[in-house]
C-alpha cells in the first residue's frame, strides 16, 4: 500500500504511522503544501493521512497556501480515497465536509481517555477497537460534525473526538500517531505558551507513559488496518 501523508510543520513527525508503514511495507511520502504547489497525483497513493498543526483552518491570511491543500483533499474526498485526518487533519476534513470548526470551551493537552460513541449500538468501524482507550490531545478547537457523519468517539473534555464519512474518512481529534519523541517536541516548542486547566496535564504527567504509548501504537495499527482493507 502507498500511504501520501499531509504534514504542516517540520516537527509533526509521523510516528506510529512510521512504525506501521515499515511493519506492513508500505510506502511512505509526504508533501507540505507550505513549500510546493505541486500535489501528488490521486493515483500515486492508497490512503491520505492528513496531519496536525498549530494553524487554525480559515487562517487563509497568514498561510494563502491552505487553499490549495483543501482543493486538494476534496479532490481526494471525490475521487474515493480512504483519509485519516489527525488533530488539524480532522478539522480540515470537518471545514470541507460543510462543518464548523471553532473554539472548544476546555483546552486538551495530554493524556485523556476517549469512549466509543453509541453504546450498544455504536458504528460498525469501531468493531475491535476498545471501547475506551486513554489518547494524546494537544488542541485547543473542535468541529461540529459534518451532515451524513457517524460520530466515533467522545470524551469529557470534547463531545466530538471523531467521526466516519462515507465509511473511508476517519476524522480523529486527538493523537494516535505519538511516541514519546513527538511529545518531547511538542512539550518543547509550545510548553512555554501551556495554559492551565481542568484537562491540561503537568509535563511531567506527560511523558514516560509506556503503557499509554504501547496502547495508542495498538489503536494506530488497528485503525490503519480497517483503512487498509
Amino acid at each position: 500500500m502507498n500511504i501520501h501523508v499531509i504534514q504542516h510543520s517540520s516537527i509533526n513527525t509521523l510516528g506510529t504511522i512510521e512504525e506501521y508503514a515499515k511493519d506492513k511495507n508500505c510506502r511512505l511520502a509526504s508533501t507540505r503544501f507550505y513549500e510546493t504547489k505541486s500535489p501528488p497525483e490521486l493515483d500515486s497513493f492508497d490512503l491520505l493521512i492528513i496531519m496536525g498543526g498549530s494553524i487554525g483552518v480559515y487562517d487563509y491570511k497568514e498561510n494563502p497556501w491552505l487553499r490549495d491543500e483543501k482543493a486538494f483533499i476534496k479532490q481526494a474526498i471525490e475521487a474515493g480515497k480512504p483519509i485519516l485526518g489527525i488533530c488539524l487533519g480532522a478539522q480540515l476534513l470537518a471545514d470541507i465536509l460543510g462543518a464548523r470548526v471553532y473554539e472548544n470551551r476546555h483546552m486538551e493537552m495530554g493524556w485523556f481517555p476517549v469512549r466509543a460513541f453509541g453504546g450498544e449500538n455504536k458504528p460498525e468501524f469501531l468493531e475491535g477497537l476498545p471501547d475506551e482507550i486513554t489518547v494524546f490531545h494537544w488542541h485547543s478547537r473542535t468541529f461540529d460534525l459534518p451532515v451524513g457523519a457517524v460520530q466515533l468517539f467522545e470524551s469529557e473534555g470534547c463531545k466530538n473526538q471523531a467521526f466516519i464519512y462515507n465509511g473511508r474518512i476517519v476524522a480523529l481529534q486527538f493523537h494516535p500517531e505519538v511516541n514519546e519523541e513527538r511529545i518531547l517536541s511538542l512539550i518543547k516548542r509550545f510548553g512555554d505558551g501551556m495554559a492551565s486547566g481542568l484537562f491540561v496535564q503537568k509535563r511531567r504527567e506527560m511523558i514516560g507513559q509506556k503503557e499509554y504509548l504501547d496502547a495508542t501504537k495498538e489503536f494506530m495499527f488497528l485503525i490503519l488496518n480497517k483503512l487498509k482493507n
